[in-house]
């Protein structure tokens, strides 16, 4: 798979599996974060989550999209929290369902976690190892 792919199955599939750790064990839940076009992950998140406990006391975190083909891609990345209005309105913008849980970018409970993209690992069911590449 090539950096073109890998964007189309993150756009389509619209959600991803993100993995943090808490002590020593890894947690994951379902995200619906932003890609922005560096490459770079924006993820809502509600004030009061344990994901933010867990990004602040280790950065290092992953996401895994699948797409129906059972293609996939695991984006390896840094994570930090961050309070950029304009950013949190893009986010806003994007992803219509914050509405049902969020009053607008500048409601205390809205959290932004940035994660940058440091690697990113794709593969198709029709390949036998996965491709290795960057999103910048």
């Amino acid at each position: 798979m090539n950096k073109d792919e890998v964007i189309d199955l993150i756009k389509d599939a619209g959600y991803g599996f993100l993995a943090t750790t808490d002590k020593d064990q890894p947690k994951v839940r379902p995200v619906m974060p932003l890609l922005m076009d560096d490459g770079n992950l924006l993820l809502a998140m509600i004030k009061g989550k344990r994901t933010i406990e867990q990004v602040k006391k280790n950065p290092l975190i992953e996401i895994c999209y699948v797409d129906r083909k059972m293609c996939f891609c695991r984006i390896s990345g840094k994570a930090k929290i961050t309070e950029d209005n304009d950013k949190k309105q893009l986010v806003w913008d994007n992803i219509p369902m914050l509405k049902q849980f969020l009053g607008g970018p500048q409601d205390p409970n809205f959290v932004l976690i940035e994660i940058e993209s440091t690697s990113v690992e794709a593969m198709s069911p029709q390949q036998t190892t996965p491709e290795i590449l960057t999103l910048k």
